[in-house]
């Protein structure tokens, strides 16, 4: 029997060509992301896949034993290359077939007449998967064991977030601060990197940018306990005053 993994992590699968090919930007990521820091799960990591089921099937495989939480975006609508329902059922060797609950739903929301065989594909799931409601457009997401499949429609895959929140056991709330500082990475590399291994249960993680024609780094500190985080700004800050280096953002 296959074991569920204890660490609090999670992972994405987002599904879709129009991801790869660059005609649609994901912003699943972020929301997912955000969300799963106010429960207290860690994202650990995201897979872009296209809509071809043998790599559906081989990723969601792999990824569900590594991971507390999966949950893959897109690919449950009425079209034919909206194949993540039938993958997910072959994943877990389930059948394929109508939620009657689903079903229910989708044929009291759409107008009589209206209910077509576009409409009712999105009624079909692995059998006895749990339905995740769908407070925009009625259409129902679903869970089998550690596996949660949503919408790809941004908008939609938000206001459906919510309806899991009990569904998710995690840990203490993961917060964040930020420091923008006007400098570049190899100015404080060093004394960063001491600084993380003087505080290995939290991360430290340095993001260059460039604006209005100047460069920075961002330092952003993650953390569940914030103590500790106040500890390790208090370090940085150190540095940052003996270089004189400019603060951009503090927050």
């Amino acid at each position: 029997m296959e074991k569920a993994n204890k660490k609090l992590n999670a992972a994405i699968i987002i599904i879709g060509n129009e991801i790869l090919s660059g005609r649609t930007q994901d912003t699943n990521i972020l929301t997912i992301s955000n969300w799963l820091n106010g429960l207290g799960v860690k994202l650990e990591e995201v897979r872009v896949i296209p809509d071809i089921e043998k790599n559906i099937i081989k990723t969601v495989n792999e990824i569900k034993r590594n991971f507390k939480y999966v949950f893959t975006t897109g690919g449950i609508g009425p079209t034919h290359d909206d194949i993540t329902s039938k993958s997910i059922s072959k994943a877990f060797k389930i059948k394929y077939c109508y939620h009657p609950e689903a079903y229910r739903i989708l044929e009291n929301y759409y107008e009589k007449g209206k209910f077509n065989l576009g409409r009712k594909k999105m009624a079909k799931t692995p059998k006895n998967a749990s339905l995740i409601y769908n407070p925009s457009s009625a259409a129902p997401g679903f869970f089998v064991k550690n596996v949660y499949c949503l919408p790809g429609v941004p908008s939609i895959l938000k206001s459906m977030l919510g309806g899991i929140n009990n569904k998710i056991i995690g840990g203490k709330k993961i917060i964040s601060k930020t420091l923008s500082l006007r400098t570049v990475e190899s100015e404080i590399s060093i004394p960063l990197g001491k600084i993380q291994n003087k505080f290995k249960n939290l991360e430290i993680g340095s993001y260059p940018f460039f604006k209005q024609g100047k460069i920075g780094v961002s330092l952003v500190i993650r953390s569940n306990k914030n103590k500790l985080i106040k500890k390790c700004f208090v370090d940085i800050m150190k540095f940052v005053k003996k270089k004189k280096i400019k603060i951009i953002v503090n927050k």
